[in-house]
């Protein structure tokens, strides 16, 4: 009889294989995974807890250098608050020094005019007259302005003051005559002009 005729044993024929030594190979002594997860979760704890100091220290750093941007900020408000408060100041006290500056020779001319005992009338009107151009001329210089309406203009109150309301052949709210010129300094009123106004005819 051949080998491949030889009869099998029927024990042997529903034996399963012995996988035990294979079993014992692949799984993990007991109790050493449990040491890998431990090993794991300290390492994942500790890199989180770096990462958190230096997100914390990152905060503050941040947290610093806007505190002395804030304090450089106020300081430099500070210093604009107190240079305006010195031009302010300035402004004030030195305000007119260059209309004052332009009087001066007008004084100088009166002064010497009185001091003039035995000049002519005609003399005295013409150094009268070259004073009143310096005067004009100072005025000009420091955007001083007449306010002189000339009769049959309209009455206007924010340049003029009206003294009286007279009938008068000018159509009624027109200027009818001239009191006192008013004077205006960079288009402000300093002093309106007086005028009577009319009512209307009769």
């Amino acid at each position: 009889m051949s080998a491949s005729q030889e009869p099998v044993d029927p024990k042997q024929e529903n034996q399963k294989p012995d996988t035990s030594e294979q079993l014992e190979v692949n799984e993990a002594p007991a109790g050493q995974a449990g040491v890998s997860d431990e090993k794991a979760a300290d390492l994942s704890g500790a890199a989180e807890e770096g990462n958190l100091d230096a997100m914390l220290l990152a905060a503050q750093q941040e947290i610093a250098r806007y505190h002395e941007e804030l304090l450089r900020a106020r300081a430099e408000v500070e210093n604009v608050r107190r240079r305006a408060q010195e031009d302010v100041a300035k402004a004030r006290k030195f305000g007119t020094e260059s209309f004052a500056e332009s009087l001066i020779p007008v004084r100088d001319s009166m002064e010497a005019a009185l001091a003039l005992t035995d000049q002519s009338a005609e003399a005295w009107k013409e150094g009268v007259e070259a004073t009143l151009r310096q005067l004009n001329g100072a005025f000009e210089r420091n955007q001083m302005r007449e306010v002189a309406p000339v009769p049959g203009d309209k009455f206007d109150p924010h340049y003029h003051q009206a003294i009286s309301s007279v009938p008068s052949d000018q159509p009624a709210g027109a200027i009818v005559q001239v009191l006192q010129k008013g004077y205006t300094l960079a288009d402000r009123v300093l002093r309106p002009a007086l005028v009577m106004v009319s009512a209307g005819q009769a």
